[in-house]
């Protein structure tokens, strides 16, 4: 993909070309303004099978209104519907391919970002309505791509990791009737923010490492970035690699040792925070304290914000004021990463 799919161009990429172009019918792309006599989803709701919530109002493509303007490649376009499954597919064909020899492969799974259009199969499949349908889609999509690899003799030799990019959100652009499904459930899980937010909800992200025969089930509580992949593989592989972010832990992805990072700088909109062993500190930052089109408490302050994570997960009780020794060590550990990469850092100062 070329960019997220609500975004243009929707086409597949392979080898950095466009999948299916016809010479004759070029692709024109522009994040500014609309090219004369193409419709908007703004101007043409009529058009819509999807309706835009925020954001997601420019060209429109299968009926969904995308983020940008795109002219051209009618033959190039794909079909959202089916996107899961192309996926899952060229997953399934590399293994097929390269299974005869050591190989790393990024499947990148679209759901459930948006706009989320799950297959007719699973239509109906929960009482979630669109947003519940693509997880199911995406779970069985997993499932498939497991089964494929223990058909062709390779699961018990194959590393898997699963993750995701941030934490969840309900309503990103697109009306689904995500809010509305919702009911009682917490898809939070008692954390606090969501997507966009330095708070626990949109930092602390979904983690798995699965080896058959060889990770033992449990649950882990040692803190880890996705950083860490690149050294700990490299481990792995016994390969060198030059990193200066990346830390070696290996042991903690095989789930032989609890002792991950002691800390790690958190960013979420290119704001950061700072994690040492169970404390979080966050910085003063200006904007609004909730994204009002998400719903979602960015984690925005006027205040140092300082929480232990050991007994408040929720990150109800901001501790800043009542432990100003605490906070203090936080604010220098955190100069002394972040440095002048950050021009707000050095005006960090305890009021």
């Amino acid at each position: 993909m070329a960019a997220t799919q609500d975004r243009v161009p929707t086409v597949y990429l392979k080898n950095g070309l466009v999948e299916g172009l016809d010479p004759n019918d070029p692709i024109e792309i522009s994040y500014q303004k609309n090219f004369e006599g193409e419709p908007t989803g703004k101007d043409n709701p009529e058009l819509l099978t999807m309706k835009w919530h925020h954001g997601h109002n420019n060209s429109i493509v299968n009926g969904i209104p995308r983020i940008g303007f795109m002219k051209g490649g009618e033959k190039a376009k794909w079909s959202d519907v089916d996107m899961a499954d192309h996926f899952l597919e060229k997953a399934q064909d590399y293994v097929k391919k390269h299974k005869s020899v050591s190989f790393f492969l990024y499947y990148a799974l679209q759901q459930p970002h948006v706009p989320r259009t799950p297959n007719s199969r699973f239509v109906g499949e929960t009482d979630l309505g669109p947003r519940g349908d693509v997880i199911v889609e995406a779970d069985w999509c997993i499932g498939e791509f497991l089964k494929t690899l223990e058909d062709e003799g390779i699961l018990e030799n194959t590393l898997i990791i699963f993750s995701s990019d941030n934490g969840p959100v309900l309503n990103d652009g697109y009306y689904d009737d995500a809010v509305e499904r919702i009911g009682n459930h917490d898809q939070n899980g008692g954390l606090r923010g969501g997507k966009y937010s330095l708070f626990e909800a949109g930092t602390r992200v979904p983690f798995i490492t699965y080896w058959k025969g060889q990770i033992e089930p449990q649950k882990s509580d040692a803190l880890i970035s996705q950083l860490d992949i690149l050294a700990s593989l490299a481990e792995l592989t016994e390969t060198e690699v030059e990193t200066r972010d990346s830390k070696e832990l290996l042991d903690v992805l095989m789930g032989t040792s609890e002792k991950g990072r002691e800390e790690l700088v958190l960013e979420a909109s290119t704001r950061t925070a700072f994690r040492k062993d169970n404390w979080l500190m966050i910085p003063p930052y200006k904007g609004p304290a909730v994204a009002e089109q998400v719903n979602i408490e960015l984690g925005n302050s006027s205040e140092f914000q300082l929480y232990d994570l050991s007994s408040d997960i929720s990150q109800k009780q901001n501790l800043a004021g009542s432990n100003p020794d605490q906070l203090v060590k936080m604010i220098e550990q955190y100069k002394n990463i972040v440095g002048d990469m950050n021009s707000d850092v050095e005006a960090l100062e305890l009021k």
